[in-house]
């Protein structure tokens, strides 16, 4: 009966019952008494529905704090990796519901991105080797810092099948940029920000040669190389600057996931790596596969790198090019202490540095404990040299014991930590399909709850900043048998948000995810986030600011110069001006399209039938189309939002006529 008072209370008699109490008025009383008794009456029907879905206690209480109702907002954002799908997942916590997909490698055809506007040009930016492409394998959203705590302005995120960086500015969450690394062939340790957004650091993952050359697999120790790329971002344009930027070569170890320092460790970085072994395979000739052979060794290497010192050398000119980017060698990086390695447990995968900078927490898949590494310990070794070897590319090696605070028995499986602001860790256990809850300060284990299933990343409330927030935890799960509707056997994945704010976490909310496997996300206040409503009028979102073929109502016009058609185009409720093109076959059409709206919500499509184009014109937004008249015939046009009562009448045609016989 408690729990059922209380969600009686959550209904308003609580809050009926007293007002009914304060009333002098004869008339008020009846009407409070009234509203006193739809509440009453509603409590029975909730216990009565339960009673048919067979709902627990638990389950209403669950929905009551996941529930956001319609006009109202959420708390939090997260922006989860869309897998394979190439895109980023916008999600409102705590209703978990799906606000937007970003389109960042891949083309998406509601916002028209990759359709024959200019985004076309940004997803080009991606080409690697010459050749296009449009799908990507999308691991780790990481937002833009100012001192070490999200600021909402930017979000970066890596491409890990083809060592790609994208760069989302948050005020349209829209993709800008896309910058190809131009020397590895995979990345898995990406985009992670040091706590100014200086750099956004890049860490590959399968060694090859710099610059994917050809060198044979039995070359692998001496031809093969890993990097750390440190993208310069340029807050001001908002973009990165490859002339500026610069790595560092690493050892043919295979590097997984990276951190930057933070407060007292802000300048350095720290990078997990495995198959120390350097196991290439080799199945059909009877060797064992690079499962197996990348799992021997009881311990792996942590990098850590200073890339303050590796900024200064780089200026003082001690890089060499390699494929137009600034490289340290391995043998500047081990003499001038830029690269040091420690000691990890077995085949680690989380690497996350605390909130005050002072640790660094890996799991190893294959061991059973969360490890601290003590960054004024490992600091001091480095400054006093004092090594226990170097591996055989010179690098120096710290001693495992004496570079760590301690160790803390998580279960089966421990991957990422993430934390909250009352000095408790968060810990995956994959495995085991748990989440691990532990003291950060006294190194002990204080909770586990079980997920479903096969847990790998986990989120927190800007958990993973200098000032966490401690109300959320999010399970990334990779499997979902028996949780959803079948749909096939492809199954979604699932997030399940969790309750961290009372002394046990509280399991409130299962969220499919049938799109592409997430990998990393991150939570961020949602009062941090400013997008515009509308763009400023004529705005071209891709190169920032007025477009100068931007379009004034009462301004449009074709104008044609032999073959070269320019076309002034205006889209508002519900028409566009001019709706009718006559062209001729073979000509070059430069379409130039504003939305004139400046209502909130009111965007247009344009599209153009059997011609591939497709934009998405939200208000004020102008976009620039070419594209070649090569179809003889007649191709309706119109906008494919519906975005007025007359919304199908919102039409026009483009008429190409056929060339002449004979001529050219």
């Amino acid at each position: 009966m408690r729990h059922y008072r209380w969600i009686i209370g959550v209904l308003g008699v609580a809050t009926a019952g007293a007002t009914f109490a304060a009333c002098t008025n004869q008339a008020e009383r009846a009407m409070h008494a009234q509203q006193a008794g739809g509440a009453l009456q509603a409590s029975s029907s909730i216990r009565e529905l339960m009673r048919q879905r067979g709902l627990r206690e638990a389950d209403v209480e669950a929905a009551l704090k996941t529930y956001v109702p319609s006009g109202k907002k959420d708390d939090y954002i997260i922006f989860a990796s869309g897998g394979q799908s190439g895109q980023v997942l916008v999600i409102g916590v705590p209703s978990m519901r799906l606000l937007k997909v970003i389109a960042v490698f891949a083309p998406e055809p509601w916002q028209g991105y990759a359709y024959g506007g200019e985004s076309d040009r940004v997803l080009a930016e991606g080409k690697q080797e010459g050749h296009s492409i449009t799908w990507a394998d999308v691991h780790h959203p990481n937002l833009s810092e100012s001192a070490g705590d999200y600021d909402g302005k930017y979000l970066f995120v890596n491409d890990n099948a083809n060592a790609r960086v994208a760069v989302i500015d948050l005020g349209d969450f829209a993709t800008k940029q896309i910058v190809a690394n131009p020397l590895v062939a995979s990345d898995h340790g990406g985009a992670f920000v040091d706590p100014n957004t200086r750099y956004v650091i890049e860490t590959s993952q399968y060694p090859s040669p710099l610059g994917r050359e050809y060198a044979p697999i039995s070359d692998y120790k001496t031809k093969y190389r890993g990097l750390a790329m440190f993208w310069r971002f340029d807050r001001e344009k908002g973009r990165i600057d490859p002339s500026q930027s610069f790595a560092v070569e690493l050892p043919p170890y295979t590097q997984d996931l990276a951190d930057a320092g933070k407060l007292v460790s802000d300048g350095w970085a720290f990078i997990n790596s495995f198959n120390t072994e350097m196991a290439v395979g080799g199945t059909l000739e009877g060797k064992p596969p690079i499962e197996s052979g990348a799992s021997q060794n009881e311990m792996d290497y942590l990098h850590v790198i200073n890339w303050k010192r590796a900024e200064e050398l780089v200026a003082a000119g001690r890089a060499q090019e390699v494929h137009g980017v600034r490289v340290l060698p391995l043998a500047v990086t081990a003499a001038e202490g830029v690269l040091t390695l420690i000691g990890e447990p077995k085949s680690p995968h989380g690497c996350d540095v605390t909130p005050d900078g002072t640790g660094v927490v890996v799991g190893g898949k294959l061991d059973t404990h969360a490890t601290v590494y003590d960054f004024a310990k490992i600091k001091a070794l480095i400054d006093g040299k004092r090594y226990e070897g170097k591996d055989e590319y010179g690098i120096p090696i710290l001693p495992f014991k004496d570079s760590i605070r301690g160790q803390v028995e998580i279960g089966l499986g421990p991957l990422h930590t993430v934390f909250d602001d009352r000095g408790n860790a968060y810990t995956s256990v994959f495995i085991e399909s748990k989440v691990a809850k532990w003291s950060l300060k006294d190194l002990k284990l204080l909770e586990k709850l079980p997920v479903h299933y096969n847990i790998g990343h986990i989120m927190a409330a800007e958990g993973d900043t200098v000032s966490p927030d401690g109300k959320y935890v999010v399970a990334m799960n990779k499997m979902s048998l028996d949780r959803f509707t079948s749909v096939g056997p492809l199954y979604p994945q699932n997030f399940q948000l969790i309750d961290v704010t009372g002394p046990k976490m509280r399991l409130l909310y299962d969220m499919p995810i049938g799109l592409g496997e997430p990998h990393y996300s991150q939570m961020i206040k949602a009062d941090k986030l400013h997008p515009l409503k509308v763009y400023p009028p004529g705005e071209n979102p891709y190169t920032g600011g007025h477009d100068p073929n931007a379009v004034e109502g009462g301004k449009e016009r074709i104008v044609r110069n032999g073959k070269v058609v320019d076309v002034y185009m205006s889209a508002v409720r519900s028409h566009f001006t001019p709706d009718r093109l006559e062209l001729e076959q073979g000509d070059t059409v430069h379409l130039h399209v504003t939305n004139l709206e400046q209502a909130e919500d009111q965007t247009h499509g344009f599209t153009i039938d059997m011609y591939n184009v497709n934009l998405s014109l939200e208000p004020g937004k102008h976009e620039n189309v070419t594209f070649t008249a090569d179809v003889p015939g007649v191709f309706p046009f119109y906008c494919t939002e519906f975005c007025s009562a007359l919304h199908l009448e919102m039409a026009g045609y483009m008429l190409v006529k056929p060339k002449a016989k004979g001529g050219s």
